[in-house]
């Protein structure tokens, strides 16, 4: 290693040790491992500090990643005995508060970037454990695996059953209410390495700092934390994932499946009395573990595919459904066949409007020029997410619906103001915005999704 850092080997040891917990977990699938600390190294260390974000806000400590980065190999490897040792406490998280898009406003954890760092650390070495465990219904906080590819998949397990029974299922404050007890519980199952299970704990019991105060959460995952996406999902795939491919389908009668997207799940049935069964049931689960569903969030919706305009049988159409800012819906394709259709949720694009609003009334003093940079970027990454097959005419809406917005309030830079002649045929010639377009389109995607789920259905 002479002349070599050990960031510069990190890459391709780290993923040696990577693969060889990951065959070892799938050797021994259902029993504990009892030693894993001993792979975090050094080098284990320099490759976690590459993955963790470096501009990202300041915690407690006031610590930028930069500054972090200017003594990197000392501060690594202080971190790194102080892990093994058992010395290293957990820092508060700081809280910040952000507006959301109703007026309101959502509380933000902010971990110092040397607790991101050993987060991170952790994280993949549960990381290899428990993805030999999780089942392909599970999408969220995924390495490869993402968004779109859970609305693909429901997109196809839907449409190649044909409709059927949905269970639009919300969880009240899940990473709020996350109970401790029950997570350790579940842990044992996998994982009883000392030192990784000595350090999750001392997270679940770092405090949280708002306004002077630090607060000591008696439930919940880390606030902001690197670590809590995969504690989440071990937590969810124990309480639904799990229990739903080993208990609940073989007892049904018809064919289901299930995506879920961190806390995010639908559940499909092709038989309604299947789905009213699991309904049922669904809540006394999930207080097992000391989770609530949303009493209104949570419903179940006939999703079946209509005979005629007005389904016969109930005398209105059938229901639509929500997952991942999307609503689902049945509608004609090109062919006049019935077909599942996505549109941006009417939620969804209310809160995308109104921020974009409201920045544009508070930076209305800009350049034209700046204005449009900003608003070239916002509706690009609002094509790039909502832009799937069927919502054109949502993503046309949208961008109408922001130059009208952008017109408001040019029109209030002076007493003069602009007619929507002069705002149309003139600025925005000079100045263009990006038209909508469908990035994510299922015809592009790789076929088989929907094999995957249904597989071994009823």
């Amino acid at each position: 290693m002479k002349g070599k850092t050990p960031g510069s080997l990190g890459p391709d040891s780290v993923s040696t040790r990577l693969d060889r917990i990951a065959e070892l977990s799938r050797q021994l699938r259902g029993k504990e491992l009892t030693t894993l600390a001993h792979h975090v190294d050094l080098v284990w260390m320099y490759e976690a500090y590459g993955r963790t974000r470096k501009g990202g806000g300041v915690g407690v400590d006031g610590q930028t990643g930069r500054e972090y980065g200017s003594n990197l190999d000392a501060n690594l490897r202080s971190l790194l005995e102080r892990f093994h040792s058992g010395r290293y406490r957990a820092p508060s998280v700081r809280r910040v508060e952000i507006p959301k898009g109703d007026g309101g406003s959502r509380p933000i954890g902010i971990p110092t970037f040397e607790d991101k760092v050993l987060q991170r650390a952790v994280s993949m070495a549960l990381e290899a454990v428990y993805e030999q465990d999780f089942l392909d219904c599970s999408y969220g906080f995924r390495s490869g695996r993402s968004a779109h590819q859970a609305l693909q998949a429901l997109w196809e397990g839907v449409s190649e059953l044909g409709g059927g029974w949905v269970i639009d299922l919300d969880i009240a404050s899940y990473f709020d209410t996350l109970d401790h007890g029950k997570l350790r519980e579940i842990l044992d199952q996998r994982v009883r390495d000392g030192v990784i299970r000595r350090q999750i704990d001392k997270w679940l019991k770092a405090g949280v700092m708002s306004e002077g105060r630090t607060i000591r959460p008696v439930a919940g995952t880390p606030q902001g934390g690197v670590i809590s996406p995969m504690l989440a999902n071990i937590y969810l795939h124990e309480v639904l994932d799990g229990w739903f491919e080993a208990e609940v389908r073989p007892r049904l009668r018809g064919r289901a499946f299930m995506v879920r997207y961190a806390d995010d799940a639908v559940l499909v049935f092709s038989e309604k009395r299947d789905a009213e069964r699991v309904m049922e049931v669904l809540p006394k689960r999930f207080e097992r573990f000391g989770l609530r569903l949303h009493p209104k969030k949570t419903r179940l919706v006939r999703f079946e595919r209509p005979q005629r305009d007005v389904d016969p049988r109930s005398g209105e159409p059938p229901g639509t459904f929500e997952f991942l800012g999307l609503t689902h819906y049945w509608g004609r394709s090109r062919r006049r066949n019935w077909a599942v259709k996505r549109k941006t949720s009417a939620a969804r694009f209310r809160r995308a409007l109104r921020t974009l609003s409201e920045w544009l009334r508070r930076h209305r003093h800009l350049p034209v020029r700046v204005q449009q940079s900003v608003l070239c970027r916002a509706l690009e990454g609002h094509n790039r997410y909502y832009g799937v097959t069927t919502n054109h005419g949502s993503l046309a809406r949208f961008t109408y619906c922001v130059k009208c917005v952008w017109h408001k309030w040019l029109s209030r830079r002076s007493q003069r103001g602009m007619t929507k002649e002069q705002f149309f045929n003139g600025l925005l010639r000079r100045h263009p915005l990006p038209e909508p377009r469908c990035y994510a389109s299922v015809y592009r995607q790789p076929p088989g999704a929907a094999n995957l789920l249904l597989r071994g259905a009823g």
